[in-house]
């Protein structure tokens, strides 16, 4: 099944609570709570006024409980394996210690809104859809793991708001039915995520090239939801063409919480939004000659000097003339049209080459 083709991302611009997000503006920086408040509604707000402060656009929530996600059984399929920072502990228990209270968006979006920050959240039900459908939510993401839960993106989609879909662990296949999904629904507004599901993930599972293939696959909007220690990768992808960056962020990293293994302190997020912030500035217009602050550095080029005192019907030769620095005189190229022609006049050691110095034609 193909994408529903839609007019070239080069020239879109998605609004996120009147913040203009496309290829025309900064990059959108999120900063993900995620499960970092261990369970404290004030460190909730300090982590928000320390992702203000750190120059984050945004801060996003995660709406669920673990009722919503999983059973609450003792089975095998139910316990985490593998090489997570969760191992070894139930998905039910994992998700009831992470799961951010209800009660508390309110005040979480109304502290977002006082520091100038946008609020929004991933929904995993329709009853997390509600709640924040009553905040006036600008915007949903649907997580990586819940990207192929069909149903979800239909209802994130029939609000009208613009739709963020992380598409780590997904194939073609998949990402192509949630774009089709969401677009069939009714989003008019999409953007996907370039992500790895590790936690933390490494750089050389980034695969950044796969931004600019996903702008011209689906011809969205596309972003960085980073899971590597550091911002390396969210750079990289902003000079790649991304237009959100996602991270984690946390206060400190003691005490522990569920996600703060791969989080960001607030000295480290500043640094993360100033250097994606430049990559992009970096990115620039396709062109070609110096700008106009390399101008004065035209000088320091290499061009043509007389190296030795010449009289007018002298001979130009090879031992009279070099290329060297500075750039005032003719451009290198041009030596062999002035060799073995006279000169006009008489010239001086240090004079840069002219074509008012030799005749029209070389001497035979």
């Amino acid at each position: 099944m193909n994408p529903t083709s839609i007019s070239s991302p080069i020239e879109q611009t998605v609004k996120i609570a009147d913040q203009p997000i496309g290829p025309g503006h900064p990059p959108f920086m999120v900063a993900e709570l995620s499960a970092n408040h261990g369970g404290d509604f004030k460190r909730a707000l300090k982590i928000i006024r320390a992702a203000a402060e750190a120059g984050a656009d945004a801060v996003k929530f995660q709406a669920y409980t673990a009722d919503s996600l999983t059973l609450d059984v003792d089975l095998p399929d139910f316990q985490v394996t593998g090489d997570s920072p969760w191992t070894g502990q139930k998905l039910h228990d994992l998700y009831a210690e992470a799961a951010t209270p209800y009660e508390w968006f309110p005040g979480m979006f109304a502290e977002c809104k006082k520091l100038g920050v946008i609020p929004f959240a991933s929904p995993f039900d329709q009853a997390a859809i509600d709640m924040l459908q009553a905040l006036e939510a600008p915007a949903y993401k649907i997580a990586s793991f819940e990207a192929v839960d069909l149903g979800l993106i239909e209802a994130c989609a029939k609000t009208g708001k613009p739709l963020i879909i992380s598409v780590g662990l997904c194939d073609e296949d998949e990402i192509t039915d949630a774009v089709n999904t969401a677009r069939g629904a009714g989003a008019e507004d999409i953007i996907l995520l370039q992500c790895n599901s590790a936690y933390p993930s490494q750089h050389s599972d980034a695969n950044l090239r796969t931004i600019p293939f996903l702008i011209e696959r689906y011809g969205v909007l596309v972003g960085y939801s980073d899971h590597t220690l550091g911002g390396l990768s969210s750079a990289a992808a902003c000079a790649l063409g991304a237009c959100i960056i996602e991270k984690h962020i946390i206060d400190e990293p003691q005490p522990k919480t569920a996600d703060s293994s791969f989080s960001l302190t607030p000295d480290v997020l500043k640094t993360v939004i100033d250097d994606c912030r430049a990559a992009w500035r970096s990115r620039g217009e396709i062109r070609q000659g110096p700008t106009e602050s390399e101008k004065g550095s035209l000088a320091f080029r290499r061009s043509l000097y007389v190296v030795r005192d010449l009289r007018a019907g002298d001979i130009i030769s090879s031992s009279v003339i070099r290329s060297i620095r500075p750039g005032y005189g003719l451009a290198p190229k041009h030596l062999n049209d002035v060799l073995g022609r006279p000169c006009t006049r008489d010239i001086s050691r240090g004079e840069a080459v002219d074509w008012t110095m030799i005749t029209s034609t070389p001497e035979k």
